[in-house]
């Protein structure tokens, strides 16, 4: 049994292998909260608890909180000419549950001081859809509720590292991720990287002919990967898992857009053109079509229990929820479980309870097909983005003749939010002049100026170091310049208003 639910891999796995000693000297001295150690008397009906300051639920000033959501299979739901039609479900936690609901976590339970895991019965949900989706190869793993992954990040950070550690991240990665390290004064340093991910032999050669101290761990975004939307393919994870094992280094697995996985785009295909939901003889093979087309986790991977994955419902419900977890072997889940008790204790009951009693109504199936919707309604998006950058980056135009894929790069994404384009900054007709940072200054005023934005490239840097824009390049990779752009937010018309927009901007910039 897991010491913090109950649900995991079969008993004939081996165990992870002991990689205490990656444990920070905080993470290691961290002692259980003696008044947590003695929680579990006062919620034993035999015990007339006075030891503990649980306040009484009758107190509580919440008698229901309910909420609408949509309801399975989800066809077209995101359409705004169908929503006010789509059947819904009721979802209504109650203070006590004396009707003895099922999947209902009580408010009497959600609201009051807790276990620092999270509440047991999203826990076991969490399992099961964990053991459903990525098949961990070791016996002993645990999951952990957060208030998502930024205060996931957090948590491993004081569990791995120190002021002065090192870490690893992908040469341009989430600047938020790399702050938190940097305030903690963990000093990052970038892994190279191409328009996939991150690249294994480099690696391999970098912590080869490392000097002093190994980086206490890798900090990767491998599905969607924000800001260069790529997306790493199995084989090449497994190849990155390989050489982090054979140099002893933990792997945080950061995976918010993990579900966001898109079909294949093909251009010149309408960007409107979506599969077809499945008939009544398909029905029962779409959920195992559907988790067999997601690409291999790095947890999938780990034979050696040496992966924090890091899981979010922030991009397929709401940011607002508040709501993650992490999975790990049982001996990390547990120290992060004494680091819990004394900072966030345990995520909202609110979200908790909404959130449980939404997934119990929808059942995992359900969930999947949730997940299913989203996939289409973010392929549709991608295909929209990436038909509007065939037809101005491309396809020649009155501002680029000869359309601008001389100047300009990119990889179709398969995952996630965004798209990254890589312009060629030698040749901008001031290169040399002004170097690519100058450069990339001057694109982002100029595309601001005519009423668009894309996020500098250079903003995302892995490395921690100051940045001096006047330096000139020393090799191939620093004559790029790199925009980030997304295609999640905006409605559709604006979307190809925005590329084509900024394609005005390259145009007059390179060619005049």
């Amino acid at each position: 049994m897991a010491t913090n639910g109950t649900a995991h891999h079969a008993k004939s796995s081996p165990a992870a292998k002991d990689l205490w000693h990656h444990l920070s000297p905080e993470a290691v001295a961290r002692r259980p909260s003696p008044l947590k150690t003695a929680f579990k008397y006062a919620i034993d009906p035999r015990i007339v608890s006075l030891g503990g300051g649980l306040p009484l639920p009758a107190y509580f000033p919440f008698e229901t909180i309910s909420a609408t959501a949509p309801a399975a299979p989800f066809t077209l739901y995101n359409d705004p000419e169908l929503s006010a039609t789509a059947p819904i479900v009721e979802v209504e936690v109650d203070r006590y549950n004396r009707n003895q609901e099922p999947g209902m976590i009580p408010l009497a339970t959600a609201m009051q001081y807790g276990q620092s895991d999270g509440c047991k019965p999203l826990l076991e949900w969490i399992h099961e859809h964990t053991e459903m989706v990525h098949h961990p190869p070791y016996s002993n793993w645990g999951c952990l509720m957060t208030v998502g992954n930024t205060q996931g990040w957090d948590a491993a950070l004081r569990l791995f590292t120190s002021r002065g550690d090192t870490i690893l991240a992908e040469e341009y990665t989430f600047s938020s991720a790399m702050e938190a390290a940097h305030a903690q004064g963990v000093r990052s340093v970038p892994v190279k990287v191409d328009l996939e991910g991150i690249l294994a032999d480099k690696l391999d050669e970098q912590l080869t002919n490392w000097e002093g101290p190994k980086p206490k761990l890798l900090y990767t975004i491998p599905t969607g990967q924000n800001p260069t939307g790529g997306t790493l393919s199995p084989e090449r994870r497994k190849a990155v898992y390989d050489v982090l094992s054979k140099h002893d280094i933990i792997i945080v697995e950061d995976e918010p857009y993990y579900f966001l996985q898109m079909d294949a785009y093909f251009a010149g295909n309408s960007a409107t053109k979506l599969p077809s939901p499945p008939t009544a003889e398909e029905e029962p093979e779409k959920y195992k079509e559907f988790l067999s087309k997601l690409v291999t986790s790095y947890l999938a991977l780990d034979v050696d229990g040496r992966v924090l994955r890091l899981d979010s419902f922030s991009k397929v419900m709401a940011p607002g929820t508040r709501l993650g977890w992490i999975i790990a072997q049982e001996p990390f889940i547990e120290r992060l479980t004494r680091q819990n008790e004394v900072s966030i204790q345990t995520p909202a009951g609110f979200s908790q309870a909404i959130v449980y009693s939404l997934l119990s109504k929808w059942g995992h199936n359900g969930y999947l097909d949730w997940l299913i919707e989203m996939r289409k309604e973010y392929t549709h998006r991608r295909n929209v983005c990436l038909d509007a950058l065939d037809k101005f980056f491309v396809q020649p135009s009155a501002h680029a003749p000869e359309g601008l894929t001389s100047i300009v790069e990119w990889k179709d994404p398969s995952a996630g939010m965004f798209f990254w384009l890589k312009l060629d900054a030698r040749k901008h007709p001031l290169y040399g002049e002004l170097t690519p940072l100058q450069l990339e200054k001057r694109i982002y005023e100029a595309a601001i100026e005519h009423g668009v934005l894309f996020i500098p490239g250079s903003w995302f840097r892995a490395d921690q170091d100051p940045v001096d824009e006047t330096a000139k390049p020393t090799d191939d990779d620093e004559v790029s310049v790199f925009f980030r752009g997304t295609f999640a937010t905006v409605p559709q018309d604006k979307l190809i208003d925005g590329v084509k927009l900024f394609a005005e901007v390259i145009a007059n910039e390179f060619l005049g």
